[in-house]
């Protein structure tokens, strides 16, 4: 077997397993239809093993395809990760790309400013920003530093606790005016809720000390966090929100503030081989000062 099979092989490959197509990953790709073929055609003569049967539907992976694919997506979060640094050398002062990744809801709602400050004190600074809930792999390169609302348990990583952010539920003043307030927590039970439709750490979590905070409950149901706080915003119901976000909108009450509450500690974190690149350093440093702020 080849020891020297190119990445260009590997990534065909990989958009092959995401599009489900040779067409499709041409597409995403931005080269031919039959280029793509001879690059999983040659990867299976370099292996030695059959990557993708044909069906009605497209191209299905095999099991060996299956079992390479968080190889072949390291290689690429590698390779991009390359780029980024090479982005960075030459010239003088803070250049090059930084990825950054972050939840919806700090994402959307807090990082904007902190980026526009940091883009105005580095204009020569390019900024990925990846909005999330799904954790990336900081090891593997997925992203250059995250934002997290836990603290990280991988090793090699740089962490900084910036502080913790109050968490309560809250509703729009014209929600509560045609529906009342609710004094206690069984009152939630007569309250339109929103939460979210797939079970998460954070319902388990929060079930454990408020039974009625459940899927069962739930009036309106989304899996997004920035699709909950516009709800919320939009006098649909009662649900959870940042209390330092709730601050921005006068209209929205907070409820059963003495009850239900819990706090969520905020870290951000970049893997160390990074803490002396120029472009990583500064918006590490941005970060933490403007989460800081974010929580006070």
């Amino acid at each position: 077997m080849p020891e020297d099979v190119g990445w260009e092989l590997y990534r065909s490959f990989l958009s092959v397993l995401q599009q489900g197509s040779l067409s499709g990953a041409a597409r995403a790709l931005g080269i031919t239809q039959p280029t793509v073929g001879r690059h999983v055609s040659a990867l299976e003569r370099s292996l030695g093993i059959v990557l993708f049967t044909r069906s009605q539907t497209g191209l299905l992976a095999t099991e060996s395809a299956l079992a390479l694919r968080p190889y072949a997506e390291t290689m690429r979060s590698t390779a991009q990760a390359l780029r980024r640094a090479a982005d960075s050398q030459g010239g003088e002062g803070v250049r090059g790309t930084v990825r950054v990744s972050a939840s919806e809801v700090i994402g959307v709602e807090v990082l904007p400013a902190i980026v526009a400050g940091l883009r105005q004190a580095h204009p020569e600074l390019t900024v990925e920003l990846v909005i999330t809930n799904r954790l990336q792999d900081l090891l593997r390169r997925e992203a250059d530093i995250a934002v997290r609302m836990a603290a990280p348990k991988q090793g090699l990583l740089i962490a900084r606790r910036v502080g913790v952010v109050p968490v309560g539920l809250f509703a729009h003043k014209s929600y509560l005016a045609r529906h009342g307030t609710p004094k206690s927590v069984p009152d939630l039970a007569r309250h339109a809720l929103i939460g979210f439709d797939e079970e998460t750490p954070f319902i388990r979590a929060a079930r454990k000390r408020w039974p009625e905070w459940s899927r069962a409950a739930f009036s309106i149901r989304t899996d997004s966090d920035v699709g909950q706080l516009a709800l919320i915003r939009a006098g649909c119901g009662i649900g959870v929100c940042q209390v330092a976000l709730a601050r921005r909108s006068p209209d929205l009450v907070h409820v059963l503030s003495r009850t239900f509450e819990f706090n969520l500690d905020t870290w951000v974190t970049m893997h160390e081989d990074l803490r002396n690149a120029p472009r990583c350093k500064v918006t590490f440093d941005a970060l933490v000062k403007g989460l800081a702020a974010h929580v006070g």
